[in-house]
């Protein structure tokens, strides 16, 4: 079987509550907030003012570094607002607010390119940037710049992210149910730019409704599809890399450094929305799930509906909310505010009602090796989560802490409940204060 190097984790997953729903939508929002940061990398810049008229599909935001991406309107309407807006990264951010009209009103530049497979590689890339995408998964670095190693790194094969590995999440596994034609020739188009013969989609092997899928679609093609065994993190980056191909991502290099280019499935899908018609990131498939929400299920939902729309449409909270995270348990984020939008990367909105979330002080470490034993990439984690404790993040840097992928195995196992990946946040947060006082 097809599986991560490290010994991972088996946490419940309670997949089963939405994987057999299908993809269906929400009304409408009224009004949508669009952060001009969804992405890693430079916040883009307003194209527009109070008062604007702007069409459904505009573009709004526009990139003005290498790394970055622009945003666009998913409605039509008039723009209301531009400021400081929550962000579902604890933070406020520049956002722009526009209420809709209700028409949809598209605009005129939507053309339809049947001949893709055709095109120059940098024009592919090229509606690429211009159409928004970023990494689906979470990630959202700009897919651009994924698509645009140095010249000196040979890519050899082109990975798809299908394991879908986080507890809850199931908008992956949905959209290769239903959308598979989409995904393969997302990703033959990334093969394409990238000049590449074999395509590998990896999917953890508790989607057999998905490897069906892809399978089929994907008959005929260099594209294989590797059913992975069901583990987390599975679909870490570097270790889908591992799983996949065999090869090791060395300590502080990235998947180019082995000769390959990974992408989520959902990416690939917009990839190929994008250069087959011309339509930009403006929705994403979203799981809304957990024991607080009245209705669970995988919906579409258009980037900048805010979070308490999205509950209304979802039957609203039951009972009082303890905890809602963007994102599964393992990575997600806490959110601090119902009027936080969806973004590129929000793959999931999770409710935990109070009365399930169990709180209690953290405990010394008692050297047990739980941590160690099941990190992913055979790192030193109660080594992290003592260093951090003890205010000595310096220390850290040789025991490979930036190697981490804070995927939260070492938290999860913790018999002590340390909270081990905000400690390992904290000494990163910490080396990269030093690193900047030097430069």
């Amino acid at each position: 079987m097809w599986t991560i190097a490290g010994e991972g984790i088996h946490p419940i997953d309670r997949k089963s509550e939405t994987s057999s729903i299908p993809i269906s939508e929400i009304k409408p929002p009224s009004k949508v907030v669009i952060p001009l940061s969804q992405h890693i990398g430079a916040p883009c810049e307003s194209l527009v003012k109070i008062g604007d008229l702007v069409k459904k599909y505009q573009k709004v935001g526009e990139a003005k570094g290498f790394v970055s991406s622009p945003v666009h309107s998913p409605v039509s309407g008039k723009v209301v607002a531009i400021g400081r807006f929550p962000h579902p990264s604890g933070n406020q951010s520049n956002s722009i607010v526009i209420e809709s009209d209700g028409k949809d009103e598209l605009i005129d530049s939507l053309k339809e390119n049947s001949n893709y497979l055709n095109a120059d590689p940098k024009d592919l890339k090229g509606i690429i940037l211009g159409a928004g995408i970023v990494g689906m998964g979470g990630a959202t670095f700009p897919t651009h710049v994924k698509l645009s190693p140095p010249q000196e790194k040979k890519i050899t094969a082109v990975i798809l992210n299908g394991a879908e590995c986080e507890p809850f999440l199931t908008s992956d596994d949905r959209l290769m149910v239903e959308k598979s034609m989409e995904v393969i020739e997302g990703m033959k188009i990334l093969m394409h730019i990238m000049g590449v013969r074999d395509g590998y989609i990896g999917i953890e092997n508790d989607k057999p409704g998905a490897i069906k899928a892809i399978n089929q679609s994907a008959t005929g093609t260099n594209i294989k599809v590797i059913s992975l065994e069901k583990k987390y993190p599975q679909g870490a980056e570097k270790q889908l890399i591992k799983s996949v191909t065999g090869k090791e991502v060395p300590s502080g290099g990235l998947p180019m450094d082995v000769g390959i280019v990974v992408q989520n499935v959902g990416t690939a899908a917009a990839v190929y929305n994008a250069v087959r018609y011309g339509v930009p990131l403006v929705e994403r498939i979203v799981t809304v799930t957990g024991n607080g929400i009245n209705r669970r299920g995988n919906f579409r939902i258009p980037v900048g509906t805010l979070l308490e729309h999205v509950i209304a449409e979802c039957g609203g909270l039951a009972g009082e909310p303890g905890k809602i995270l963007f994102g599964g348990p393992m990575m997600g984020i806490a959110q601090y505010s119902m009027l936080v939008p969806i973004l590129k990367g929000t793959s999931g909105i999770l409710i935990i009602p109070k009365g399930d979330v169990v709180l209690e002080d953290f405990r010394a470490c008692i050297r047990c090796g739980r941590c160690v034993q099941a990190c992913p990439i055979r790192l030193l984690p109660n080594m992290y989560s003592i260093l951090g404790e003890a205010g000595k993040p310096k220390d850290a840097e040789e025991y490979h802490v930036l190697d981490c992928i804070e995927c939260g195995c070492c938290t999860y196992v913790c018999p002590s409940r340390r909270p081990i990946v905000q400690q390992i946040r904290y000494i990163k947060a910490e080396m990269r204060k030093a690193k900047s006082k030097v430069a």
